[in-house]
């Protein structure tokens, strides 16, 4: 064979090792479906009581629309409102408003929010029981939580800094209610307002109302923090879409009505601050111009007089059309210079003198004052008369003008701020559903069911991988160096006929058409070729062993049956049950265990030694009379069996006297084949004892149930006492689809009817 064609070979067998062993995993949780389905049946239950042990959880909704905000400076005119500009306000800036304290705190206050009551009475298994548990009701009027004996109503309970979040209790006494914390009592009147000094401050509290007398209510005073943060919790702001301006705001809690009740009263908080802070600017403006108005109104009363006065004295005088061209000019300077001014008072009460805007005022102003100087210089070459007289008219004017443009801007103002409503608007309040949004029972029984299906799928696969049981006849050959010289099925209707404590369990009898019963004859067969035509010596019998690593893996199945089928050949056959501790042997054949292998062994040994000089006048073809009483007929042809006696205190002892090498010669002489039935080689020595008398030692072990490890070590036990283990039988091979191994099975052919 080239190279390649090795390479090719050694990968199809990593690849069909691979699928081997991800087959071998498959069946083996198909094996452990007992298991996988009691824990998903466990994580069923679980999700059920889980889901009745919940309160179930409501939702209230409410949406908020942002519109652009309408500035009260704009009333003042398009250029006082360009030069400071416009802002619109951004939905997620308001959401974030919306969770702050100064949004919760008067909601927290109006309702009571900080006091907390609860019903140390209500168990876990109350819980399950009736699925829904009361839950407290703030209101303004105060705090309310029903009870199986009566309601508790709270209106007032303020305590001092040291006193928060610390517990209470309040029972009903005969003369009203007493408040305790474990260390100081207090006693008060229902209905009556209480302020109580205790070790750590004072406490004021309000009852109205008590259930029955000594039934206990836990209370407490939240922090604001704590109250904050936990309707923070159950509240969700959130701007719908992107860039609509529109903010979706939803809470959750165990009760519809409180729920609603809280976000409708966030949303009257929000939108009181929003429209306060709208008209912020307008009344900032108004406040100003309520100051300036008797100022101005003042200054041009005084222009007034002295304009009257001045006309009085000298009358009216005729300006020349240059001088009035000027005054004119000049007169509209300084209509500008006092808007200016008046913009800039207005500026500098947002802006310092540093603001681009402030600034760009000032150079206009400069600019003015320099034409006003240059018109001024020029007047000042007309009559004085004549200047006094444009003078006065001007100042008297220019008051005027700036005097009513104020008062017609103050009263357009007012107007402007009793229409102001903000720029938060409510689309929609929030209705109560009564519709529990949670628990989702059949979503948690379902992931409760998964996950026990999970949780049992590892377990099965762990004690897969740390019970490493017997499975494949090939890696037994490997790991022991012992043929697998039988592989026998499990016959089903044996089994059930097990269940029913049947004692028939001779294959032959109850189910000799199975592939059990044929592979118990194709061992039969393979001793058979595999032996010596004579037995150890020389002797006429032919002598089996068998044994197992450990209790429970089928030798009396594997050694009655074996018994069994060679007798079919007309062969004397005696089976022995060497188990003095626990054999159960005589169970199959329908038999007590008295008068057999260890009665014998217990008997005189002088009896044992004059028995064994008679043995050469006995007839071979007849048994000695001394053993008749310790060797019983079965019933069925060429069929004796030796129980195994009562039980001894040194069984192993008793093999290794010599008495069990006297009864092997005597029987040698009358069957042609013995098959010894041994306890455990981990269990007990008796199996090393008992093979010095065999010509084949065969060891059983059940499949998908002995462990590796312990058969392995139980064949490097006897091959450490020299014994060769002829052959290993897998015992109980269970057929079908859960099993990679079924084709050691052999075919049944016959009549199957």
């Amino acid at each position: 064979m080239n190279t390649d064609s090795k390479n090719v070979s050694n990968s199809a067998s990593k690849e069909d090792n691979d699928e081997i062993d991800l087959m071998a995993l498959l069946f083996a949780i198909l094996r452990g479906w007992k298991t996988i389905v009691f824990f998903a049946v466990l994580g069923l239950i679980v999700g059920i009581l889980y889901s009745r042990y919940v309160n179930p959880t409501f939702q209230s909704d409410a949406l908020i629309q942002i519109d652009e905000q309408s500035k009260g400076i704009s009333a003042l005119g398009s250029d006082i409102s360009e030069l400071i500009g416009s802002e619109a306000s951004k939905a997620q800036t308001e959401a974030e408003l919306i969770r702050s304290r100064m949004i919760l705190e008067p909601v927290v206050n109006l309702l009571h929010l900080r006091i907390k009551l609860t019903d140390p009475t209500i168990g876990n298994v109350d819980r399950i029981k009736h699925a829904v548990t009361p839950t407290q009701i703030n209101k303004p009027e105060g705090v309310s939580l029903k009870t199986q004996d009566g309601e508790v109503q709270v209106s007032q309970f303020n305590v001092s800094q040291d006193y928060l979040n610390q517990p209470f209790t309040l029972t009903r006494s005969a003369t009203g209610f007493v408040l305790s914390n474990g260390f100081d009592d207090f006693k008060g009147q229902i209905g009556k307002v209480h302020q109580f000094r205790g070790t750590n401050g004072q406490i004021h509290i309000t009852v109205n109302n008590l259930p029955a007398d000594g039934y206990p209510i836990n209370i407490t005073k939240q922090s604001l923090h704590n109250t904050t943060n936990d309707i923070n919790n159950a509240l969700s702001v959130l701007e719908k879409g992107k860039q609509t301006g529109i903010i979706e705001m939803s809470m959750t809690g165990t009760n519809q009505q409180q729920v609603t009740s809280i976000l409708k009263q966030i949303i009257v908080s929000y939108v009181d601050q929003n429209q306060s802070r709208g008209s912020e600017e307008t009344t900032q403006t108004i406040n100003f111009m309520e100051t300036q108005i008797p100022t101005l109104k003042k200054k041009l009363e005084e222009s007034e007089e002295v304009f009257n006065r001045f006309r009085k004295k000298y009358g009216t005088i005729d300006v020349s059309k240059e001088a009035e061209l000027l005054l004119t000019e000049n007169s509209q300077i300084d209509v500008q210079l006092n808007e200016l001014k008046l913009k800039k008072a207005d500026l500098t009460t947002y802006y310092t003198e540093e603001h681009p805007l402030v600034i760009q005022i000032n150079e206009q102003l400069k600019v003015l004052n320099d034409r006003k100087q240059d018109i001024d210089d020029t007047i000042l070459g007309l009559p004085e008369i004549q200047r006094e007289f444009l003078q006065l008219s001007a100042d008297t004017e220019i008051n005027r003008e700036i005097y009513l443009t104020l008062l017609k801007n103050y009263e357009q103002l007012k107007i402007v701020r009793a229409g102001q409503i903000g720029y938060a608007r409510i689309i929609d309040l929030p209705i109560n559903t009564f519709k529990a949004i949670a628990p989702n029972k059949l979503l948690i029984w379902a992931l409760a069911a998964l996950l026990g299906t999970v949780l049992g799928t590892i377990l099965v696969l762990i004690k897969n991988m740390l019970r490493n049981v017997v499975k494949d006849p090939e890696r037994l050959e490997a790991k022991t160096g012992v043929p697998v010289i039988a592989t026998i099925p499990r016959s089903p209707l044996l089994t059930r006929l097990g269940k029913k404590k049947s004692s028939d369990r001779l294959l032959a009898y109850a189910d000799n058409n199975s592939l059990s019963y044929e592979a118990i004859k194709s061992l039969r067969t393979n001793l058979m070729f595999g032996m010596p035509i004579q037995g150890r010596a020389g002797q006429r019998a032919k002598v089996i062993l068998i044994t197992g690593e450990s209790p429970g893996v089928g030798k009396s199945f594997i050694s009655s049956n074996l018994t069994e089928v060679f007798a079919q050949l007309d062969k004397k056959t005696l089976i022995i049950d060497a188990d003095m501790r626990l054999g159960e042997l005589h169970k199959v054949f329908n038999m007590d265990q008295y008068n057999g292998l260890a009665d014998y062994l217990t008997q005189d040994t002088t009896h044992l030694s004059r028995s064994s000089t008679q043995l050469a006048k006995v007839d071979s073809a007849q048994e000695p009379s001394h053993l008749a009483s310790f060797i019983h007929s079965t019933g069925i042809d060429n069929i004796d069996f030796m129980p195994r006696g009562e039980h001894p205190r040194n069984p192993a002892s008793l093999l290794a006297n010599g008495s069990f090498d006297h009864l092997m010669t005597e029987l040698n002489l009358h069957y042609d084949y013995i098959i010894i039935d041994s306890p455990p080689i981990l269990a007990a020595s008796d199996a090393m004892i008992l093979a010095q008398h065999a010509d084949k030692v065969l060891m059983v072990t059940r499949y998908d149930d002995s462990i590796e490890g312990q058969l392995v070590y139980a064949v490097n036990q006897m091959n450490k006492a020299n014994i060769k283990v002829d052959g290993i039988i897998l015992n109980d091979v269970q057929q079908g689809i859960m099993s990679k191994y079924s084709y050691h099975y052999s075919y049944a052919y016959g009549n199957n009817n």
